[in-house]
């Protein structure tokens, strides 16, 4: 059973019909239980860092979220749901993450020419071919709506960069925790099969 975690944010419905085209057995709750219990976890979301982690705070699932992770359950986090378990975002100054990942979210530099926030299609390019990119080729596109990106630029902290204009990860990878900024239940047959991929650990 895959559980998505309802904390009031947008995009959960999507993720839920992309798992159930997968054959996945979904539930959508905030139940401390069921989220404890569950085989997979994913923390989806589009919103504001600050209201989502007030959110989160007021109904105790920041800290059903860390049990989660210390008990080893593996946890997908997509968009917002990656840049909470940060430490911090530029977004929401003064506001502390989940930190559950080491790093901040910082805003994607200005450039001339390019739209922010950057909302379309952009191709991976992988640092590591980690467990979630496994059958994923070298450039498949995947879809972003970002503003923001997780700030390291370490090879060692990301299995896989996107490049929006230089190089920018989109992807953090630790022990069961997997987080990506692009959207994999908007991202087609490439998307798809790194949700499988997923629900296969």
């Amino acid at each position: 059973m895959t559980v998505i975690i309802d904390y009031g944010a947008g995009n959960i419905k999507s993720v839920e019909k992309a798992l159930l085209s997968l054959g996945q057995e979904v539930v959508i709750t905030d139940d401390a239980d069921t989220i404890l219990n569950a085989e997979r976890i994913i923390l989806p979301g589009v919103g504001a860092f600050g209201n989502a982690m007030a959110q989160l705070e007021k109904t105790g699932l920041d800290e059903v979220i860390r049990e989660a992770v210390r008990r080893k359950i593996p946890f997908l986090g997509i968009c917002l749901g990656l840049q909470l378990l940060f430490e911090k975002s530029d977004e929401a100054l003064g506001v502390k993450g989940l930190g559950v990942l080491k790093g901040e979210v910082k805003k994607i530099p200005a450039k001339k020419g390019l739209k922010i926030p950057h909302m379309g299609w952009n191709s991976l390019h992988f640092a590591h071919n980690g467990k979630l990119f496994q059958g994923i080729e070298e450039g498949a596109y995947v879809y972003f709506c970002a503003l923001l990106l997780p700030g390291s630029r370490r090879r060692v902290d990301r299995e896989s960069f996107c490049r929006i204009w230089g190089t920018y990860p989109c992807f953090r990878g630790k022990e069961n925790v997997f987080a990506c900024q692009f959207h994999p239940e908007k991202s087609g047959e490439t998307g798809l099969k790194i949700l499988k991929n997923f629900t296969e650990l």
